[in-house]
């Protein structure tokens, strides 16, 4: 089996990359990254990668490369995006040339190609906000350029799933934990950097916003399995738990008990969302439950100092 992965380069990408890796039957693994980001983390280390692995630099929009790069390729993740927390409002034409266009590009290469399965890491973020808890079933309503980007590249996948091309769209949560490709703008990551660092952590209005989250190693051992998984093609949420960012923070005080927590528009409620797990495919999983102070303490370990 050959697989490409878009974006693979990224958080998600590079610990995908690990978990793939270690399958007998995985051929080969083609990295497609612009490392627009400066994610150069999965080249480099003590833990050397196989000759499994190939690179190849380049843009999801570069159409010509992209139908080159699909040639004898069996399964396809699109994993690139533009993604900024907490910036997912600002420069909407980024958002959509990369998130919508640039997933248009790949499902038109894909429809050309003998690509078998292809898995599209969606958002959350398409379900905008809300008090009630969402699943599938729930119609979209995304707040931000960034959930309304992801929604429109949803709409081109959803052409997949009518033809021959096993398609998955997969609304994953915010995606924490550490990796050596990690983010440190997504929240729960940003928490543990300044509590570590700099013993202080801000938060916005009142702390008691939910969002939905999913760890990284969870992520990625999930995605990796369900191309080899009997799971209908479909849409699924991708989602471990939901908090609220006052447990978060609780939860860092008792890893950090010198811990100061700046309130920041206290006066104000925030946007929150919550998100039902779904059990099928979190079943795929042989990662076993945690809470979330074990796997921030953990977290802590990695840290230099």
């Amino acid at each position: 089996m050959n697989i490409l992965i878009t974006g693979g380069a990224g958080y998600i990408g590079t610990e995908l990359t690990y978990e793939l890796e270690k399958n007998p039957l995985v051929k080969e693994i083609i990295i497609y990254d612009n490392l627009s980001r400066g994610n150069i983390n999965l080249f480099i280390g003590q833990s050397k990668l196989s000759n499994k692995i190939k690179f190849i630099q380049g843009d999801i929009l570069d159409t010509r490369l992209l139908k080159q790069t699909l040639k004898d390729i069996d399964v396809v993740y699109h994993l690139a995006a533009k993604v900024t927390t907490p910036f997912a409002s600002q420069n909407a034409h980024f958002f959509e040339q990369i998130n919508h266009w640039g997933t248009a590009e790949m499902v038109y290469a894909i429809e050309e190609s003998n690509v078998k399965q292809f898995i599209y890491t969606s958002s959350a973020s398409v379900y905008g906000a809300s008090h009630q808890d969402v699943d599938e079933n729930t119609i979209p309503n995304p707040k931000t350029f960034y959930g309304l980007s992801k929604l429109r590249g949803e709409e081109h996948v959803n052409r997949l799933m009518a033809k021959n091309t096993e398609a998955y769209i997969i609304r994953c949560g915010n995606i924490y934990g550490y990796s050596k490709s990690m983010r440190f703008d997504s929240v729960i990551n940003k928490f543990m950097f300044d509590s570590n660092f700099k013993k202080r952590i801000s938060v916005e209005g009142d702390g008691e916003q939910y969002r939905s989250f999913i760890h990284i190693d969870k992520t990625a051992n999930i995605l990796s399995k369900l191309i080899f998984s009997d799971l209908d093609q479909g849409i699924y949420d991708l989602v471990e738990d939901n908090l609220s960012i006052n447990h978060i923070a609780d939860t860092l005080k008792s890893i950090y008990p010198e811990l100061e927590m700046i309130f920041i528009n206290q006066q104000l409620k925030m946007r929150e969302l919550k998100v039902k797990p779904n059990k099928k495919i979190n079943a795929l999983t042989d990662i076993p439950a945690r809470t979330l102070l074990e796997v921030l303490q953990t977290f802590k370990k990695e840290f230099c100092f």
